[in-house]
């Protein structure tokens, strides 16, 4: 299948990244000790050196040690070096969680290249966006993944991808014409005198691709300290007296929530990966029964899933924390997850643009009265959060957009000028998009996204208010809420409800759920869209909005009687 090249002007020879903070700020990060100041792969040698039998990777073929998994990543990245890969290139990846994905992390950071990674399941048309909006010189993609060929796929854009000088095909099954297998370049000879790269640890790693459930994604290029020392040191108030950790990745390697695999788990904390390349909720609860992880990472409409399969009296334990980022946690499932898993629920407020909180381990035990979600105190080691009210707040009441600066703060927008100018300030800060506001001890609130809120004949509806007060509806097991078109009012609010078995809520008892819970009338959802089974993700592993609201504009939900 062909399709439409993109205008000749989104493509660039080799990327710049202008790094939108300081540099004076920057070092000062690394003199508090906030960053490593070492690159990904001498980080993750480090580990290698200090104890090269311990278990690095865990997936569907086995248990992958350190010092297995450096001869597998300096190998390929031989392979690639001989192959024309050099400091600096772009290279796309599109494999599915597994020691292939985790071996290629390394090898492009030994390599000094820039790692692309984007999940398995995108089509091919938004990999056209992205390999080209990047400037990519190579792409390494699986032969085939759940009936699609992504390496076949990815070679029949060739002449729309001209920077794109090789197609790399891994995994089992047939080469594609087009392609270079991974198996060759992992044969290299040049392996056993391979001299990796030392890159400036201030310099880009890993191109972050935002979920682009709503709009073509924004890609957002971080350096070796961002992702090693920002989000390492998010992680590391997770983990007792810094033990490492053996963490289970319900969402893939290749997102933004993903890109804590490699970077952080392994190379900042030497810890180990547990793979799975594609979530179900059983193969999940096989995971944490077989593997016994200390975190398990996922979002939370996976948790609803693996919770409907466990039985009362089959609590699992053992674990430190369940993490969970992508959307709001609800209290109820906070409680049964808590129950459950016989461990810390840890709600990630975080985003590809820059941005984590969290309350660590003591997540979950703060008494939450006021607005919005409390999502913890900002860690200066991570960023600094303030509240901008000159965008979409409410100065009086101490709302406003969240802004966050730190050491995982990014170094700018890829491919897209614009992004830098709309979101990062002159002085580095990061527009997060979210509405939120700061308590007087320093709490985080947030309210939702300012793009989200629903505009109903002029006075806005926060959907995760609304969100937050229906999980708590006996015959809901999920929900989310989103505006829809409507000639009179502008936008009406829908509820898209997964129901518990047996259970069919109506829109009226789903109205009177909300008037017993004492929310204004006029947040009242007005239309309702059953799903009977789960709410569709991305492949980013979200809670996918624009297929809901698809389905909705197509006419698919209930009005509200008169």
């Amino acid at each position: 299948m062909r399709h439409r090249p993109l205008s000749l002007e989104v493509f660039v020879t080799i990327p710049r990244y202008h790094d939108l903070v300081p540099a004076t700020l920057r070092r000062t990060w690394a003199a508090e000790g906030h960053y490593p100041d070492l690159d990904l792969y001498a980080l993750f040698r480090a580990h290698r050196y200090a104890d090269p039998d311990r278990p690095a990777v865990i997936d569907t073929e086995g248990t992958l040690s350190y010092g297995q998994l450096d001869h597998r990543a300096r190998c390929l990245a031989a392979g690639l070096a001989e192959a024309g890969t050099g400091p600096g290139d772009v290279v796309g990846v599109q494999l599915p969680n597994g020691r292939d994905a985790v071996a290629t992390d390394l090898a492009l950071a030994a390599l000094g290249a820039v790692a692309l990674p984007f999940p398995v399941g995108r089509g091919g048309r938004e990999a056209l966006s992205l390999l080209g909006r990047s400037g990519a010189r190579a792409v390494i993609a699986v032969t085939e993944y759940r009936g699609v060929q992504h390496a076949r796929e990815l070679a029949g854009l060739a002449d729309d991808l001209p920077d794109v000088r090789k197609v790399i095909a891994a995994g089992p099954g047939p080469v594609p014409t087009g392609c270079l297998p991974m198996a060759e370049l992992l044969g290299a000879a040049a392996s056993s005198s391979f001299t990796p790269a030392r890159p400036d640890p201030d310099t880009a790693a890993r191109i972050l691709v935002s979920s682009g459930s709503e709009a073509e994604p924004k890609m957002v290029a971080y350096s070796h300290n961002a992702l090693a020392g920002g989000r390492g040191n998010s992680l590391a108030p997770l983990l007792p007296n810094g033990t490492p950790p053996r963490c289970l990745f319900l969402v893939p390697l290749a997102s933004a929530f993903g890109s804590s695999g490699t970077a952080v788990t392994l190379a900042r904390h030497g810890g180990t990966l547990v793979l799975l390349d594609r979530f179900t909720p059983d193969a999940a609860l096989t995971a944490i029964r077989r593997h016994r992880p200390t975190h398990v990472l996922g979002v939370p409409t996976m948790v609803r899933m693996m919770l409907e399969r466990l039985d009362e009296g089959d609590p699992l334990s053992g674990m430190t924390a369940l993490v969970l980022g992508g959307s709001a946690l609800d209290d109820a499932t906070r409680a049964e997850a808590t129950r459950a898993f016989g461990c810390t629920v840890v709600n990630l407020y975080g985003s590809a643009d820059g941005v984590h909180c969290h309350w660590g381990l003591a997540d979950g035990s703060h008494p939450d009265h006021g607005p919005g979600i409390a999502v913890g105190r900002p860690d200066p080691a991570v960023c600094e959060i303030r509240i901008d009210p000159s965008h979409g707040g409410d100065p009086t009441a101490g709302t406003g957009e969240i802004i966050a600066r730190g050491p995982m703060t990014p170094l700018c927008y890829v491919g897209a000028p614009e992004l830098n100018t709309r979101y990062r300030t002159p002085e580095g800060w990061v527009r997060t998009g979210d509405l939120g506001t700061l308590d007087a001890d320093g709490t985080l609130r947030v309210i939702g996204r300012l793009k989200d809120i629903v505009i109903r004949g002029g006075a806005n509806i926060s959907p995760a208010e609304v969100e937050g007060e229906l999980s708590s509806h006996p015959d809901i097991r999920d929900v989310m809420c989103l505006g829809v078109p409507d000639p009179l009012m502008g936008e009406r609010l829908a509820a898209c409800v997964v129901p518990k078995a047996g259970r069919t809520p109506t829109l009226e008892s789903l109205c009177a759920h909300l008037d017993a819970r004492g929310l204004e009338k006029r947040k009242n959802p007005e239309r309702l869209l059953l799903v009977s089974d789960e709410l569709p993700l991305t492949p980013a592993g979200k809670p996918d909005r624009a297929a809901l609201r698809r389905r909705l504009v197509a006419g698919l939900a209930e009005p509200q009687p008169a």
